[in-house]
């Protein structure tokens, strides 16, 4: 079921209950006040019938006449009957069922009063004393013209719920399409977006109301996609470069070397060549390798305890295996007094890979007899690395491709490479819920932070 029918009919549920309760209510009321005021009514015969009919031998001619005349008041149907409270009938006037017996006349006699209905007939009996005994006075009768006009009220409003609700059906219906408007157009504008043309975006997004925020949102996610998209192609762009590079330094060697016989130096020459290329194809793959394991479930990954800096010298230690001449200074901002402050959770060897990668990186693009600089600053949650380089500097158009596989920037694509180190540190910092931040200028150097949580919550 569509939205639009969704909200025609909730909206007519709703006001249909509303109108249906204030309906009853109307006539529940309205018939309660009816049948009080008629029982007030046949209250009022009783004492009428009874001064007629049990005082005429006890009062004067005036206000015997006066009883006679409140005695042809009669009402619509009228019935009276006059009982002794022996049970013996005395007075019987009208037709019409009273359903008087033995038990009701005892049950008048001790309660003084009271009042029933048969059927359509409503039906007062009082007891009344008088100087000749004790006697029991019944009356009843028909509202019949209050019963017509409640009749009628049923009727008014039952038309009346009928006719409301198909006001309120075409209503809601016109209503829901205006409301939905908004959101038709955004579906409209949303289907004529394709991978082709991703830098367009939603009109509906300079509001404060609820469409704007989704047409926000989904421009946001638009954002996303296309730099997605675009760090999906770059990728694609760069892998292709470094993999057909020693490919085809590979195959022209060898097929130079094939054009005529060799002696055995020039053969050993080619081989060697073609060696490193092999070498260089594995370290891109072991890359490519190292990556998707980093972007795979976290829950499969086996955790650990790991005091933070600890690792940090780890990392230097195999950085500097790799390039004994390096100089690594690290140092602490601001050294815990609670040791465990240090100590975060997550898989060993992958955050080493993780931050010999930064440190490598830094070094790399580091002029030779620098020092990289590392920082460890520990923060109320957190615990942060930060490598500094006075290297060649990363340009601010390219910071935001330090993180696609295989993207270089221009200023070092003279400098041996493959742009694997940071993307792989970022997945590997995603998967333990760290991140990882690049700050560079030009010709004055890259910081590198990376940021991991603390394994343990401190109460300050």
């Amino acid at each position: 079921m569509k939205i639009r029918s969704k909200l025609t009919l909730q909206f007519a549920g709703i006001f249909a209950l509303i109108l249906a309760l204030f309906s009853l209510v109307i006539y529940y009321f309205t018939s309660l006040y009816r049948q009080d005021d008629f029982y007030e009514r046949i209250d009022g015969r009783t004492l009428a019938v009874a001064r007629h009919v049990l005082e005429a031998d006890e009062v004067n001619e005036a206000r015997r006449r006066q009883n006679q005349i409140s005695y042809y008041r009669v009402l619509p149907h009228e019935a009276v009957r006059i009982y002794r409270s022996s049970g013996e009938l005395i007075f019987a006037e009208g037709e019409g069922g009273l359903g008087v017996s033995q038990e009701l006349l005892r049950q008048i006699v001790a309660t003084k009063r009271i009042q029933y209905a048969e059927d359509d007939r409503q039906v007062v009996g009082v007891f009344y004393p008088d100087n000749q005994g004790d006697f029991v006075v019944l009356a009843s009768s028909v509202d019949a013209y209050s019963l017509r006009k409640l009749q009628h009220l049923k009727v008014i409003l039952v038309v009346g719920f009928l006719g409301a609700m198909v006001v309120v059906l075409l209503a809601g219906w016109a209503f829901s399409r205006q409301a939905l408007r908004p959101i038709t157009r955004v579906v409209e504008e949303v289907e004529t977006i394709n991978a082709s043309d991703l830098h367009r975006r939603l009109s509906n997004a300079d509001g404060k109301d609820e469409m704007s925020y989704l047409a926000q949102t989904f421009n946001k996610m638009l954002d996303r996609l296309e730099l997605a998209f675009e760090m999906q192609s770059t990728f694609v762009s760069n892998a292709s470069h470094e993999l057909r590079t020693p490919l085809t330094a590979m195959i022209g060697e060898l097929e130079v070397a094939l054009m005529k016989p060799r002696t055995q130096e020039e053969y050993q020459r080619v081989l060697q060549s073609t060696l490193e290329d092999a070498r260089l194809l594995t370290e891109l793959s072991n890359g490519l390798l190292q990556i998707a394991q980093a972007s795979s479930d976290a829950s499969k990954i086996k955790q650990s305890y790991l005091r933070f800096d600890e690792l940090v010298w780890m990392a230097r230690e195999q950085a500097l295996k790799r390039q004994p001449e390096a100089n690594i200074a690290i140092d602490f901002a601001n050294f815990p007094d609670e040791e465990d402050r240090l100590v975060v959770k997550g898989n060993e060897a992958l955050m080493l890979i993780a931050v010999v990668n930064v440190l490598e990186n830094a070094l790399k693009f580091s002029p030779l007899g620098q020092a990289v600089n590392g920082r460890i600053v520990v923060e109320s949650r957190s615990v942060t690395l930060q490598v500094a380089d006075r290297g060649l500097g990363i340009a601010e158009e390219d910071l935001k491709h330090v993180f696609v596989p295989f993207f270089r920037a221009e200023n070092v694509r003279s400098i041996s490479g493959h742009g694997i180190g940071l993307p792989l540190a970022e997945r590997i910092l995603k998967l333990h819920k760290g991140t990882i931040y690049v700050h560079s200028q030009i010709n004055k150097g890259t910081e590198v932070t990376i940021t991991l949580p603390q394994a343990y919550t401190f109460i300050p």
